[in-house]
């Protein structure tokens, strides 16, 4: 499952690089800049980071490269992530394909695991304003894996309103995990804010915490702020979230630093 999924995000990549070789449209380059840190019940808490590179090869292909690595507790663990994504059709009927992968390793204080989360997914856009999303993830986390399908709906109500709702429900494994997600973005000047939350029941290694537990019962909010700074050619966005996960709660501070390097055109 894992090589499938690397072969597919790879694919991706060398299908981009093919289209802007052909139309020699613009390109866009940015590196990204992620810092986190916060609590854990019981524990000292953690913190983390990650570096990426995403290139636009058009404005409709898009890859990137990324490392990360975070420690929660005495749970540390680092790696890879590849992504690709591809978007066909017209303005009324979008057709979007996106595959990633996530490969790495870490240790939970007695012994060391893997990591390996991959996925893939296909969305589509009508009209500018409804888009449907179609994605199956593959977990396989310490001693938990599993597949964990998605199905997700996204309404533009108007240019400065968008809202989105989401199911996950993992068929395979022991992931355990049935959950329900809501977001809203609002577009403003000089600032833009993200807000919504998850609950459900769901396996630590879907939300990213570093040890194995079983499923639990999840209560999660989160809000954002994100700002454009023009003269720099970058975005900055700050994002607060709370997790209950079963009567362990996690709180984490994210700040995303992404820098457009001279656009190709």
């Amino acid at each position: 499952m894992s090589a499938r999924f690397l072969l597919l995000a790879s694919a991706c990549l060398l299908l981009g690089a093919q289209l802007a070789r052909a139309q020699n449209s613009g390109a866009d380059d940015r590196i990204a800049v992620s810092l986190n840190g916060g609590t854990l019940t019981d524990t000292n808490g953690g913190a983390g980071g990650s570096l990426a590179w995403l290139h636009n090869f058009d404005p409709d292909t898009l890859a990137g490269l990324a490392a990360e690595h975070q420690v929660l507790g005495s749970s540390h663990w680092t790696f890879g992530s590849l992504n690709g994504s591809v978007t066909r059709g017209d303005a009324d009927a979008r057709y979007n394909v996106y595959a990633e992968a996530h490969e790495g390793a870490g240790d939970d204080g007695p012994e060391a695991f893997h990591y390996h989360i991959e996925a893939l997914g296909f969305g589509a856009t009508y009209v500018r304003k409804v888009s449907l999303q179609l994605e199956d993830r593959r977990i396989d986390v310490e001693s938990t894996h599993g597949n964990l399908p998605k199905v997700g709906v996204t309404y533009v109500w108007n240019p400065h309103l968008q809202t989105a709702l989401a199911y996950q429900y993992s068929v395979s494994g022991n992931l355990g995990t049935r959950l329900t997600s809501a977001r809203i973005d609002a577009y403003f000047r000089p600032v833009n804010v993200l807000f919504g939350g998850a609950w459900g029941q769901a396996a630590p290694s879907v939300l990213g915490f570093g040890f194995v537990l079983p499923p639990r019962q999840l209560h999660e909010e989160y809000v954002g702020l994100s700002h454009t700074l023009q003269p720099q050619r970058s975005e900055v966005t700050l994002i607060a979230d709370y997790q209950d996960l079963g009567g362990t709660h996690r709180a984490t501070l994210t700040l995303n630093y992404i820098f457009h390097l001279r656009q190709k055109g």
